[in-house]
């Protein structure tokens, strides 16, 4: 096991605290087949998920104002859906519950806008467990660049060295690899193994449940 001194924890939030995909997936499809007048196979639509949607939205255009109007469609359709679709990892409450029971200061960092993201933490009552959020709005630079993740460690009071990001996609790994933090690839989100894998990540789970342990033996050995 890698040996690393933890004092405090990020996580994204779609795919590795919330439970998004189906949510995602239908906007998704019913935007293409709105603005775009397609059906396009799903493991396109989904392919940049964990960036933030104006990226997303020019792997589908180069006209401007088709992107804009993608995005427009999206967000309206997203935002009625939202409640009734968006769902909690079994393992999620457990796990914060024991992070905060051990002190451990907790931030999320995602790549939604700040509002937005809000919206899914408040419809379970997530945000008594973290310090602040980081939205795609809150930061200038986005996933896979390490700002935004670097920003949340300096927030918390803490070296990046000392924090663990928590994420289930790519760009997730390599924002937190980048910023210089511990990584953990949640295995229970959206992309498949071998692809987190491909990024290095410090350690790997099979669900939330084991973060805290992981950081607790980690922590013993440094």
């Amino acid at each position: 096991m890698a040996s690393h001194d933890m004092q405090a924890v990020l996580f994204d939030l779609d795919g590795t605290l919330l439970d998004t995909h189906d949510l995602l997936l239908t906007t998704f499809r019913y935007t293409a087949r709105t603005v775009l007048h397609e059906t396009l196979p799903d493991e396109v639509l989904m392919a940049k998920v964990g960036q933030p949607l104006n990226t997303q939205m020019w792997d589908f255009t180069d006209d401007p104002s088709v992107h804009e109007e993608l995005c427009r469609v999206y967000r309206e359709y997203n935002a009625q859906i939202h409640d009734d679709m968006i769902k909690l990892f079994a393992g999620t409450v457990p796990m914060l519950e024991r992070l905060k029971e051990a002190g451990y200061p907790l931030a999320v960092v995602t790549s939604k806008r700040h509002e937005v993201a809000m919206r899914g933490i408040d419809r379970f009552d997530l945000g008594q467990y973290f310090d602040f959020l980081v939205g795609s709005d809150d930061w200038p630079e986005h996933k896979p660049h390490p700002g935004p993740v670097a920003h949340g460690c300096e927030r918390l009071g803490f070296d990046a060295r000392t924090c663990l990001y928590v994420g289930d996609s790519p760009f997730d790994m390599q924002a937190g690899n980048g910023a210089g933090c511990a990584t953990a690839a949640a295995l229970w989100g959206m992309f498949p193994q071998a692809v987190l894998e491909a990024e290095h990540p410090t350690f790997v789970c099979a669900d939330g449940t084991e973060i805290p342990g992981l950081i607790e033996a980690a922590t013993a050995i440094a």
